[in-house]
């Protein structure tokens, strides 16, 4: 039987990787009856040749149609699409696991990191410059309050007085938001969650920024969400290329940090801001705003949420970047109907959020600790980051843009295509380097670092940097 000859066609200017491509177009044919079941398709040399990509990249596609049921493998003979029926549910059913076994695997090593472990690209202050002192004050002081505080489930919109403060400070920020357009969540990542969940079902397409937050990633991997990256330049997103990723594709919802992005550092420029928005409006989509790193910022600039007035704009906060990864407190501050659906989402998921620990952030706000502890963190950042930006030039180490606050630097070796190797040969010497490839929507090779600001401000990392530096590009990764 002679190999098919597949209407297939890959584009290397395509945000998609090329085996997403591969992956689409097959299974397009598939599912438009123009390959029958038991149909041999093109051997992996044969495709990989006439579409002029890898053999790699034909294998992957192939085992990654086997998964979805489209395919069948067998064993000498080549590769068939499946019979039908096979599998019903086939266009949802796979999610990229090795993909996100690659995050979890990171997140472990982060969470689990021993104690000597110098976390270079971790995405946490160190823990000498966090309260432990001001948070075991204001727990004992909760303690010792009346009433059945500790034990009760609470609002599902959250803690109503912690609401009404968020309300007070989101207007000093120019966001008009009343209570009952804050949900309090469980840090932030619940906060994306119950987004997701509410606005993008199986298959629908997601607009994120490439580099970014790889934790969101890996959530919308297992929401069998299409992931398209937006490039993000110095001063924000591509704006050219999210004007054409959404009007080719569509997409319902774009996940983005409007300053201080996780992991270049960088803010979106007033200019890059309001054409995000207009482009969101022409072609009717929403914005989620990521801002956790907000209470980091010297200087308050303007925000997605406050030129949209929560029109369009899902704006995202919380406290555990700044406070303690264990108060794990976020919300999410939306439009009223949105936030009542997102409170529905929340009572089927986990009924509620902790009343306990909304109360403790509460206690902290009110009484003036919080204020001066973040206040304490930016300024000291700033001054690790001047430090920090001197000795990575001292070093030869090539900075994306210098931004003016928050805890990360966009950093790479010049002379070094994929930094994954560079991790790899830290990691043995005890720093936990974050390597570009793992804040990408597909994993793609990247030659850049995500440094941590207060912990990259060490002697120790620096030294091992200057090592790294001296060596040649072949012998960095060795």
């Amino acid at each position: 039987m002679e190999d098919t000859v597949l209407s297939l066609s890959t584009d290397r200017h395509d945000q998609r990787p090329l085996v997403e491509q591969i992956v689409a177009g097959i299974s397009r044919e598939i599912d438009d009856r123009r390959l029958r079941p038991g149909t041999k398709l093109p051997s992996i040399r044969d495709l990989a040749r006439s579409h002029n990509v890898s053999r790699f990249t034909v294998v992957e596609a192939y085992d990654r149609l086997v998964a979805l049921g489209y395919v069948r493998s067998r064993r000498g003979a080549g590769f068939y699409t499946a019979a039908l029926g096979l599998a019903p549910d086939r266009q949802f059913a796979f999610v990229d696991r090795k993909h996100n076994d690659d995050l979890v695997w990171l997140i472990r090593r982060l969470l689990q990191a021993d104690e000597g472990t110098i976390l270079a690209g971790g995405p946490w202050l160190p823990k000498s410059w966090l309260n432990d002192a001001g948070i075991r004050q204001t727990l004992s002081a909760l303690g010792r309050k009346h009433g059945a505080n500790l034990i009760e489930y609470g609002n599902p919109y959250g803690y109503l007085p912690l609401r009404e403060h968020l309300a007070l400070s989101l207007a000093e920020m120019g966001i008009a938001a009343a209570s009952s357009q804050i949900v309090l969540t469980n840090g932030a990542s619940q906060a994306l969650e119950l987004v997701i969940r509410k606005m993008l079902s199986p298959g629908d397409t997601a607009l994120v920024d490439d580099p970014g937050y790889y934790n969101l990633f890996g959530n919308l991997r297992l929401s069998n969400v299409q992931m398209l990256g937006v490039p993000r330049n110095p001063d924000g997103p591509d704006v050219a290329v999210l004007e054409r990723l959404a009007a080719e594709h569509r997409p319902k919802v774009y996940f983005t940090q409007s300053t201080m992005q996780n992991p270049t550092g960088t803010s979106m420029s007033p200019r890059v801001s309001f054409k995000v928005l207009q482009i969101a409006e022409r072609h009717d989509f929403h914005v989620v705003e990521d801002d956790i790193f907000s209470d980091l910022q010297l200087k308050a600039t303007p925000r997605l949420a406050a030129l949209d007035q929560l029109n369009r704009v899902i704006y995202v906060r919380s406290f555990s970047k700044t406070l303690s990864g264990s108060l794990r407190v976020g919300f999410v501050v939306c439009s009223p109907q949105l936030a009542n659906d997102l409170v529905e989402v929340k009572m089927l998921t986990s009924i509620t959020s902790s009343q306990v620990t909304e109360r403790l952030i509460y206690l902290m706000l009110v009484e003036g600790h919080y204020r001066k502890h973040v206040g304490r963190l930016a300024q000291r950042l700033d001054e690790a980051r001047s430090n920090v930006v001197s000795a990575f030039e001292r070093i030869g180490l090539e900075i994306l843009a210098e931004p003016y606050s928050g805890l990360f630097l966009w950093a790479r070796f010049p002379s070094i295509n994929d930094s994954m190797a560079l991790a790899d040969r830290a990691s043995r010497d005890g720093i936990l380097l974050a390597p570009g490839r793992i804040f990408r929507p597909h994993l793609d090779p990247s030659p850049w670092m995500r440094m941590n600001i207060a912990v990259c401000d060490d002697q120790r990392v620096l030294l091992w940097l200057e090592r790294a530096a001296r060596l040649d590009g072949r012998d960095v990764a060795r």
